[in-house]
């Protein structure tokens, strides 16, 4: 029993749902009572999710969709109402990073990255909002921007299009959540830290090999710096996400919420 009731048979679409943070919040979901759409460039890890909500029996589907595309996310949203009746609530979670300082970086990793993060977040939550303006009935659109969107990381980590995405993020969610309050269309985003996936082996490795350091202490002095005192794990961020989802933050609108371990300072 999942706990949120008002969540039970609420229909969701989470972006970037394949593996890591996306995938957790999917299955936190599905254990809320959720029918959920799992979408990703690829399957990944998602048939762990289907599985879950066939034992469950909850309705749940996956649909591989590059949200950088147009015609992509839209053809996303029509198909989550088709199958599900109606969209209740967007998580927007896909993104991407490349390591490397400014300077160095090439137009191409630019563009793949602002693609991604920026505009297919843009992309996404508009299509949603769109389709909850004509259902009437209000909705939930949450963002997952990063720690990176409020504070660049700096030299020690070269994430500097990432964190300009990320930013991007945070100021589509105030702009769009101030525009769609009254029609009861809460927009949020939530600013993870130090997160225990693939994309953090990433960046130890590659800050890494760029520094001359070895492999593993990078990661392991972020992780020394969270005040809380152990790494963030996808779960807390799906924690988050779906307390957002819930009646219990049904006053919250156009805000950038830390979920990092005190590891932001604002």
């Amino acid at each position: 029993m999942g706990k949120y009731q008002e969540l039970n048979g609420k229909s969701v679409i989470v972006t970037g749902a394949g593996r890591g943070i996306g995938l957790a919040i999917a299955r936190r979901f599905v254990e809320e009572g959720c029918k959920v759409m799992l979408t990703d460039i690829s399957r990944g890890e998602s048939d762990n999710v289907i599985v879950l909500a066939e034992r469950v029996g909850s309705d749940v589907c996956f649909e591989q969709v590059d949200i950088s595309s147009k015609d992509q996310v839209e053809a996303m949203i029509e198909r989550a109402v088709r199958q599900f009746g109606r969209l209740d609530i967007i998580v927007n979670n896909a993104g991407i990073g490349e390591i490397a300082p400014l300077i160095d970086v090439d137009e191409d990793s630019y563009d793949r990255q602002m693609a991604v993060n920026a505009k297919g977040t843009f992309l996404c939550a508009t299509a949603a909002a769109r389709q909850m303006l004509k259902q009437g009935r209000g909705g939930r659109i949450i963002n997952n921007a990063s720690g990176a969107g409020k504070m660049a990381p700096g030299k020690a980590l070269p994430l500097g299009v990432y964190a300009m995405s990320k930013h991007a993020v945070i100021g589509l969610t105030k702009a769009l959540g101030h525009e769609l309050a009254a029609d009861n269309i809460l927009v949020n985003c939530v600013c993870a830290g130090i997160v225990d996936t693939p994309m953090w082996d990433l960046i130890d490795r590659e800050t890494a090999r760029i520094k001359g350091l070895q492999e593993g202490t990078v990661k392991a002095a972020a992780v020394a710096s969270i005040p809380i005192g152990r790494i963030q794990q996808p779960e807390d961020i799906a924690n988050m996400i779906v307390w957002l989802a819930s009646d219990d933050a049904s006053y919250v609108a156009a805000q950038a919420l830390n979920c990092c371990g005190g590891l932001v300072p604002y």
